[in-house]
């Protein structure tokens, strides 16, 4: 009786042990889902890499419901891809849960990490005042190749690589320039900042700014660099050597909350950096000009007098109030006026808007549906005017807007939803990608910007094709086809005839110094 006992004591405690491992099995772990399906993109620690970080401090705005639908289908206008056919509702519900729980320790980024990561070459300041190459420094591309995280220097002229090397992981926010076009500065995803002497083909610095970072800007002057970090909420305002002089918290005046940086541009005309907030309902600009106005944070009755206790202007926050974030900006060529957009609202109204920098607030609405990408707009001159054109990464459309009256001039149809639009002043047609559609990403359309009509498209069947940038003198048109075995396709910008096709891995924007620094109409700022 005692064996049976023992026995059966024993075959009970066997099915209590396989019952827990069936209830293991079954239970979908997220941490371990994470690591197959998800560190590539987005870190070991949810820091942050290709994609986003994945903490409750940068999901402020993404509700559960919404993750749990974006780690499904994917999500307009990123790389983020559906994993629908991968994952079970119960796996796809157990990541969703998982990603809005903290990181412990809690992630920093401190002025002191800062300065400690900085790295320099030593005797850069005695490296050759002159390209070590023979080829024209104004009618350079910068290629960014994401495949296999590569920079190639290309010759505009003969269309030869010049040279290539390693970058950093996730290059994002396309590269800036120094004023003279000898220095580029790079930003990544996970917070690195490079400083790579484009005349004698070395990085002579390095600075890791944050731990999730959107981009870099280079004041008009070349003393600054300053990154806007989506972790920590800050801005980080560098020298031109990526020496650290001050850090600005991404936060309302009563730091009652605290913002994703989405993105920082130089006004250069205004002398002054123009801020995008995440989740803050603002507007900021920062001035580099020595003898900037006082900001006065109190109320104003009049924006030309200030109360409360006045601020220096000089490298101080000028805030503009905003009744919604806007977190993706165009500017028009003086840079007075800020066109911003958000994600598409509910009902399906426009959600681009106009602020007037000068008088800080909000002059009109933009009648644009949709998601327009603001940021990879362009501007030409049209009859009497100047008009803004946008390409839609949620329709097959193209936008054109009256600079003057900010009324639509017309909606140009493409084959599907598009990602980059580029022109050049000395070119009469404007290219567009359909690089969102995922049935039409293989099609560039080129539109004549005097009759705003379709008048030809370029193809490769099956496979990417974006990013267009022209050379100097607007003669040719580069795109990218953006494959891991891809390649640069020169154009003749006239005859829309393919020229000759460079082997690239993966080439995800190329800029033009030329254009870059002299801010060409047709050319992302």
């Amino acid at each position: 009786m005692n064996r049976l006992s023992s026995f059966l004591k024993f075959a009970l405690a066997a099915a209590c042990l396989a019952m827990a491992a069936d209830m293991a099995r079954a239970e979908p772990s997220a941490p371990d889902l994470y690591r197959e399906h998800c560190v590539a993109c987005h870190g070991e620690q949810r820091l942050g890499g290709m994609g986003p970080a994945l903490l409750p401090e940068s999901l402020q705005r993404l509700r559960p419901a919404e993750a749990t639908a974006v780690i499904a289908n994917g999500r307009t206008a990123t790389q983020m891809l559906g994993f629908r056919d991968k994952l079970d509702a119960e796996q796809i519900a157990a990541l969703a849960k998982w990603i809005y729980t903290p990181v412990t320790p809690a992630p920093g980024w401190s002025e002191e990490q800062i300065r400690a990561s900085r790295t320099a070459l030593a005797g850069a300041a005695q490296l050759p005042a002159k390209p070590r190459w023979p080829a024209d420094p104004m009618n350079l591309f910068v290629v960014v190749e994401g495949g296999d995280h590569h920079v190639s220097l290309v010759d505009g002229d003969r269309f030869e690589v010049i040279h290539r090397f390693a970058s950093r992981f996730a290059l994002h926010g396309g590269p800036k320039f120094s004023p003279e076009g000898r220095f580029v500065y790079f930003g990544s995803r996970d917070g690195w900042i490079t400083k790579y002497d484009l005349w004698n083909l070395a990085v002579v610095a390095e600075v890791r700014a944050g731990l999730n970072m959107r981009n870099v800007a280079v004041s008009g002057d070349g003393r600054w660099v300053m990154a806007a970090n989506y972790l920590p909420h800050t801005l980080a305002l560098f020298d031109a050597d990526l020496n650290l002089q001050r850090i600005y918290g991404a936060a309302t005046l009563d730091g009652k909350a605290t913002s994703r940086v989405s993105a920082v541009y130089d006004a250069q005309p205004r002398q002054s950096f123009v801020v995008a907030l995440k989740d803050i309902p603002e507007i900021w600009e920062i001035s580099y000009d020595p003898k900037a106005e006082p900001i006065h944070d109190g109320l104003v009755h009049d924006y030309k007098m200030g109360e409360a206790i006045a601020k220096p202007g000089y490298l101080g926050v000028r805030r503009t109030p905003l009744d919604e974030p806007l977190d993706d900006f165009f500017f028009d060529q003086g840079y007075r006026h800020v066109l911003g957009a958000t994600r598409p609202k509910a009902d399906g109204s426009p959600s681009a808007q106009v602020v007037n920098l000068d008088i800080r607030r909000r002059i009109a609405a933009l009648p644009l549906a949709g998601m327009p990408h603001l940021g990879s707009g362009i501007t030409f001159a049209w009859k009497d005017g100047t008009v803004l054109a946008s390409p839609n990464l949620k329709d097959g459309v193209v936008q054109v807007i009256d600079m003057k009256t900010w009324q639509s001039v017309k909606s140009i149809a493409t084959p599907g939803p598009g990602f980059f639009m580029r022109s050049h002043e000395n070119s009469r047609f404007a290219w567009v990608d359909s690089m969102m559609s995922p049935t039409a990403r293989d099609t560039l359309t080129i539109i004549d910007k005097v009759t705003l009509e379709t008048v030809a498209q370029v193809k490769e069947p099956g496979r990417t094709l974006a990013h267009i940038e022209f050379t100097r003198d607007g003669r040719y048109a580069l795109a990218s086809l953006w494959e891991t075995d891809g390649a640069l396709i020169v154009y003749d910008a006239r005859t829309f005839k393919e020229l000759k096709r460079l082997p690239m891995s993966k080439p995800v924007g190329k800029y033009n110094v030329w254009n870059k620094i002299s801010r060409s109409e047709g050319t992302s700022h």
